[in-house]
């Protein structure tokens, strides 16, 4: 079974999919171990680790596939969700996108409606394109496609209010994609609507800590009618304050002698990152 066909039948069996963000096989490592089985390859993750700049329409395609085709390669039992933004251009490169995509084994794409440069979708001013031209690049998905999971994602609430983003991801799940992704309610209200009135497709819910959407459970999600949910910051947010700190204590101290408590061991970490493993292999080529 493929990573893609493994998340639709999660899905198809009405469980919800919680995604942690990743960013690095590290992280995807790291996710792996605590229980994930699929994780979101987050574009504000990626420009800020692999770029240190701000998730602003900087990162392009080269970039991404690139992160792509390491973290599956890393986890390739775990379904890897990868974001597109926009596409990163016309209906040619969209396809491009698509072919690049699958070739890193990437689980599943989003796709959005944000004119380009986009923005993260919890930042203020934020512009969208005509639907049409959403609707056509989603289009092409879907026809490029061999296997991967399609989430149409609208950031239109921010632009053109509620009910156009409700129109606009109507007009998605009515040409076939797998999963429809409202970007930023602003309440839980907001979400209750959104789910009366897509009731026969799978929903996401993006989970920003300090963003504009109320942070729910997942099983607060599924009553609501939300069962991909995606956490997209909590892993590197968590990361960059445990740096800060210990770089902080090493700065002051000049050793982290006394502080090794906020230190991972040089054994667990080279366990994570398969130490063991080369080791027998290496053995047994011998």
């Amino acid at each position: 079974m493929t990573t893609s066909a493994a998340l639709r039948a999660r899905l198809a069996n009405g469980e919800s999919v919680l995604m942690p963000g990743v960013w690095d096989p590290l992280s995807a490592l790291l996710a792996e171990r605590a229980g994930f089985s699929t994780v979101f390859l987050s574009g504000f993750a990626v420009s800020g680790t692999m770029l240190g700049v701000p998730d602003i329409g900087i990162l392009g395609q080269s970039e991404v596939a690139d992160a792509a085709r390491r973290v599956c390669a890393s986890v390739p039992d775990v379904s890897v969700v990868v974001d597109a933004d926009t596409g990163y251009g016309d209906h040619k490169v969209v396809a491009q996108t698509t072919a690049l995509w699958e070739e890193a084994n990437a689980a599943a794409m989003y796709l959005e409606d944000q004119v380009w440069p986009k923005r993260c979708g919890h930042m203020d001013g934020k512009e969208v394109v005509e639907p049409g031209e959403w609707i056509d690049k989603l289009q092409v998905v879907l026809r490029e496609r061999d296997d991967l999971f399609l989430t149409a994602r609208t950031d239109a609430r921010a632009v053109n209010g509620l009910h156009d983003a409700i129109e606009r991801a109507k007009m998605a799940r009515d040409i076939g994609v797998d999963a429809v992704f409202v970007e930023a309610p602003q309440s839980v209200e907001e979400m209750q609507q959104i789910a009366n009135a897509l009731p026969d497709v799978v929903l996401v819910a993006n989970m920003v800590e300090k963003g504009k959407t109320p942070l729910l459970t997942p099983s607060e999600l599924a009553e609501l009618g939300f069962r991909m949910i995606v956490s997209p910051l909590s892993g590197l947010l968590a990361a960059t304050q445990a740096l800060g700190v210990a770089y902080d204590v090493l700065a002051t101290y000049g050793t982290m002698r006394d502080h090794q408590d906020l230190l991972t061991s040089f054994n667990e970490f080279t366990d994570l990152v398969g130490l063991p493993k080369y080791l027998a292999d290496d053995i047994t080529s011998r």
